[in-house]
């Protein structure tokens, strides 16, 4: 059985492996030149509910990616606001370690692939058009290119910008392949029915930070600011959707986490 999966995130890869284990051959479309898109900003693994589902998966066979992340976390079991027993894998390795087991263990492959359409014969999957005119058929085919969208996304809404890994412009705008069968997506919603499921965090090189803030972030793996309270602005928090970082201490600090040479922090907006 030939297995199309569409989109090269985190569940992308994960569908992938579980495919491939069942016996099937195994085609891995992502239309970036790198896997695990946001995964490649996060670094952030094992926290909350997603201990107990990390530990599950071992448990079921299916802790492949779970070993990588923890072989390649920079610190293990760390707290800080809306996060506990949380692992900060390195963001600068983790692409390369899951690209080599995808390919070690038989998956193929497809970067810079981008799904544009599909066809349909009685209301059944037959293949796929790629941005380059190519035409490829199978048996299954699996959607896992999530709803971060366009670019036209970023600049609208206006709480984040995901261009840094999704590359929009050079890579061109996701397109939903289960919209064209007729499933609407699920969209994120903020306060007052807004769309959009951006959350507030950035990117720092390490080297532009103190030598003190660095030390404490390589021996602890996050350092707490607190904000001047004449900047805190609450209202600020009701523009996110994912609530673990809609918490008072995330208007009231700045929060650094160590996922590499580069800074992952959570912050107001």
């Amino acid at each position: 059985m030939k297995v199309i999966i569409v989109g090269g995130g985190w569940a992308g890869v994960s569908a992938a492996i579980t495919s491939k284990k069942a016996g099937a051959e195994v085609h891995l479309y992502e239309k970036t030149d790198l896997l695990l898109g946001l995964g490649n900003v996060g670094g952030i693994m094992r926290n909350n509910g997603r201990w107990t589902a990390s530990e599950e998966l071992i448990e079921l066979g299916a802790g492949d990616l779970i070993e990588i992340v923890d072989n390649t976390a920079r610190h293990k079991d760390i707290e800080f606001p809306g996060h506990k027993h949380a692992t900060l894998y390195d963001v600068n390795l983790i692409e390369g370690k899951v690209s080599t087991y995808l390919e070690e263990i038989g998956i193929n492959i497809h970067i810079e692939s981008r799904v544009t359409d599909i066809k349909i014969e009685d209301k059944k999957i037959k293949g796929i058009f790629l941005s380059d005119g190519t035409y490829e058929e199978g048996d299954v085919f699996i959607e896992t290119t999530g709803t971060t969208g366009p670019m036209g996304n970023c600049l609208r809404y206006g709480n984040g910008c995901s261009m840094c890994v999704l590359r929009c412009p050079a890579f061109g705008p996701r397109i939903s392949i289960s919209e064209r069968c007729g499933v609407s997506d699920i969209q994120g919603e903020r306060d007052e029915d807004n769309l959009g499921a951006f959350s507030g965090s950035c990117k720092l090189v390490k080297e532009s930070l103190s030598e003190k803030i660095v030390k404490e972030l390589n021996e602890k793996g996050c350092v707490i600011l607190e904000v001047p309270k004449e900047d805190i602005n609450y209202d600020k928090l009701s523009s996110k959707v994912c609530q673990q970082y809609a918490l008072k201490e995330f208007a009231e600090n700045i929060i650094l986490l160590d996922t590499g040479h580069a800074m992952r922090t959570e912050m107001q907006h």
